[in-house]
Formats: structure tokens, C-alpha cells, sequence
């Protein structure tokens, strides 16, 4: 019995990898008859595995089913599922906390202790820096998900940042996940353009929109298209500055929701940045502690030069009052 179990782990772990595996191969792989595997074929579909086989020379491949069965893991595989979930239990995702918290719990309670102690070592000395993140709905995203999949244009209501709300039709290209919160790229067919929404702000209605044909993308560089949307789009002042330091220095301070940052000259990089207000973007580029120019927009030439005025003269000795 102990043989055949072994032997059944053995076959499931090769059912696992993505690929038909003829069954002279399996049997050669576990040093059975053809029967044998046939045997073991059908004792896994009693266990609730799907295994489809091929007429003719037989072959057999792994599917999904109706159940979930249990899942074979190796040590790397079984670490990145247990971080993946303590991830998740502190996502943003409404919902999707305790039942992470619930799945962790199973996992950590069949792990080898060699695993707990890695996964332990990691979580005791991992710090989380995010702030919080806007909690969305986890069915949202598997509804808009699932248009993007079947080309269904989405129909929704949403409310934009200063408040005001209207009813929108989109055809959805993709979701983009920036750590905090989750956004829609899709095209606007009421703006004829694309546009980039907050998750968290828009409720879908049903049934969804008319099927569409997909359209060429907003940019090769969707990366970037969102960087630009999320960090300069939406602000009043669309700040751009070189910086004298190699862009890759620069980029690991800013995050792509902060600011794009592109490659230029010498070591150099231009970064682009937005915000409401002309004090944050002086004091926030001031704050990286190298050398700088400023090229947009002129009201913020301006307002470093005073500034500058002032804090030079703050700078100054004064005579006791």
C-alpha cells in the first residue's frame, strides 16, 4: 500500500507539469507496465483529479475539475504559496483577509518544519511600509476580469475625485495592481479615448455591454502609460525636472505611482511628477538631495525663486528681538 501511494504522489507530481505525457513514457519514468499506470489513472480519478487521455496511442494530461483535489508542492513552490498568502491576508481586497488568513493556516499546519522556519525567518524580518490600501471587491475584479477575457464592454457608474459621478461604457484592456490600489485600463467609448480608472470608485452595472473587437493598445510601454495616468495625469501642476543622478538610482526612490522616470545624458534622468499643489512639488523634489533643474511648469520656476528668497533669509543671522 505504502508502494503504491508513493508511487501514486510520484505520477501526480509528473500529471502536474504542463505538457501530454504519453503513458510508455510515465511507465518507464516509474518503472511499471502500461497497465499499471492505467490502474493508478483511474484511482486519481477517484480521488477527484481530472486526467484526460488521448484515443490511440495513449496519453495523458491533467485538467481541471468540478472539486479542488489535494495539490502536490515542492519546497520552493509551498514558500511561495505561504508568502503569497500572508501577502494577501493584508491586501486590499475586501474580503479576501480572513479567508487568506483561513488558507495560511492549513498550509502552515501540514508544512515540514524545515519550511515553517523558512517562511517564519522571512515574515519576522519583513517590515510592511505600504500605507493602507483602498479596499475593492474581489468579485469586481473577477466581473471585469472576466470581460476582458470575453471582449464584453463594461457599464458602470463612477465617481470621479472631486465627487461628481456619471455613467460610463468601456471596453476593458487590463488590470494594474500599484500596491495600494487597483485600476481599470480601458477604452471610454463615450470619450472616444482610452482612460485609466480607480477600481474602488466605480460600480458595475448588469447586464454588460455589447462584445468588441480588441483595439491596439494605448501604448507598447503600458508600465509607463499608467505611471504617466496615476502620477502627473490627474494633477493640476505637471512638474518636469532634470535630475543630475542615473535613473535607476532615482527610480528606487520613486515608485512608478510617484513619477516617471527616464533615462537622459551623462548620468543624468527627467523625471515627471504632478501635484495640486506647487509647495509639495518644490519641497518633494528638493527632498532627494541632488542637483536639479526645473523646466515645467513656469509657476513653479517662479516659486523656487521665492523660495529660495525665503529660506536664504531665514537662513540669516538676525539680531535678537
Amino acid at each position: 500500500m505504502l508502494e503504491t501511494s508513493a508511487r501514486l504522489l510520484r505520477l501526480l507530481s509528473l500529471l502536474q507539469t504542463p505538457r501530454e505525457w504519453p503513458g510508455a513514457e510515465l511507465a518507464e519514468r516509474l518503472g511499471v507496465s502500461h497497465r499499471t499506470i492505467r490502474r493508478d489513472i483511474d484511482r486519481l480519478r477517484e480521488l477527484g483529479y481530472v486526467v484526460h487521455a488521448t484515443a490511440g496511442t495513449p496519453g495523458y494530461r491533467l485538467g481541471a475539475g468540478a472539486g479542488l483535489p489535494p495539490l502536490l508542492l515542492d519546497d520552493d513552490e509551498a514558500v511561495a504559496v505561504a508568502i503569497g498568502l500572508g501577502t494577501a491576508a493584508v491586501s486590499g481586497v475586501t474580503g479576501i483577509q480572513e479567508t487568506s488568513v483561513r488558507a495560511l493556516a492549513k498550509l502552515e499546519q501540514v508544512l515540514p518544519s524545515r519550511l515553517r522556519h523558512r517562511v517564519g525567518d522571512l515574515r519576522s524580518v519583513t517590515v510592511p511600509l505600504a500605507g493602507p490600501a483602498t479596499a475593492v471587491d474581489p468579485a469586481v475584479l473577477t466581473a471585469i476580469a472576466a470581460a476582458v477575457r470575453h471582449r464584453e464592454s463594461l457599464r458602470f457608474d463612477y465617481r470621479s475625485h472631486n465627487g461628481t459621478e456619471d455613467r460610463r461604457t468601456a471596453e476593458p484592456y487590463r488590470l494594474v495592481n500599484s500596491g495600494r490600489r487597483w485600476y481599470l485600463v480601458a477604452w471610454d467609448a463615450g470619450r472616444d479615448d482610452w482612460r485609466t480608472f480607480r477600481v474602488d470608485r466605480l460600480r458595475l452595472l448588469t447586464p454588460n455591454g455589447p462584445r468588441f473587437t480588441p483595439r491596439e493598445p494605448p501604448s507598447a510601454d503600458l508600465v509607463r502609460y499608467i505611471s504617466e495616468r496615476i502620477s502627473v495625469g490627474p494633477y493640476r501642476y505637471r512638474g518636469r525636472f532634470t535630475v543630475h543622478a542615473p535613473a535607476d538610482v532615482i527610480a528606487a526612490r520613486m515608485p512608478p505611482t510617484m513619477a516617471v522616470v527616464e533615462p537622459a545624458d551623462d548620468g543624468a534622468c527627467v523625471l515627471n511628477a504632478g501635484s495640486n499643489s506647487l509647495d509639495e512639488l518644490a519641497m518633494w523634489i528638493a527632498q532627494l538631495g541632488v542637483p536639479f533643474q526645473v523646466h515645467e511648469p513656469p509657476e513653479l520656476v517662479q516659486h523656487i525663486h521665492a523660495l529660495g528668497t525665503r529660506l536664504i533669509d531665514a537662513a540669516r543671522p538676525h539680531p535678537p528681538t
